[in-house]
């Protein structure tokens, strides 16, 4: 009964924290729930192992993001196949800085996206995030930094662009 009580605590305690952060790395909420999920459902299964983890949160959130990933590539690679459009998405209830937020953090690359959603929006430490990430602190330093300058010349463009259109 212990492990099922510990389980649910560390559920109720960061479920919606890891779903949120992979909404922010796919811009897709569904993706992220599902994500989520599997991620849980496979911290689960590996619970003895997971329980004694430095950060059991962090194990599910890892474990979420990869299953992202994979899953944004095998879409991709459908997608490739098919000769298909991509179709932008939108998200109803989300106001113009989210979606701005959104695509510009979609702009970055993988690793510069991961560090900036773990440092600022899970308010993770540097080293922490070097931790997850399994990469050295300057080097996620150097990820924070080229994808802060990156956004801030990107939502700078679209904020001009907005002004000069309204």
């Amino acid at each position: 009964m212990r492990d099922a009580e510990e389980f649910d605590a560390l559920y109720a305690a960061c479920a919606g924290r890891i779903v949120g952060h992979v909404y922010l790395l796919t811009g897709n909420l569904s993706e992220a729930e599902d994500a989520a999920a599997e991620a849980f459902m496979r911290a689960w299964q590996r619970w003895q192992t997971v329980r004694e983890a430095d950060s059991p949160e962090a194990w599910v959130r890892r474990v979420a993001s990869r299953i992202a990933v994979s899953s944004w590539r095998k879409a991709l690679n459908r997608m490739r196949a098919h000769h298909r459009a991509v179709v932008e998405q939108s998200v109803p209830g989300l106001s113009e800085d989210h979606v701005a937020l959104l695509q510009a953090l979609r702009r970055l690359s993988a690793d510069e996206r991961r560090a900036v959603v773990l440092y600022h929006l899970n308010d993770l430490s540097v080293a922490e995030v070097a931790a997850e990430m399994q990469r050295p602190t300057g080097t996620v330093k150097s990820y924070l930094a080229r994808g802060r300058r990156a956004m801030a010349g990107m939502l700078t463009e679209e904020h001009q662009e907005g002004a000069s259109h309204g």
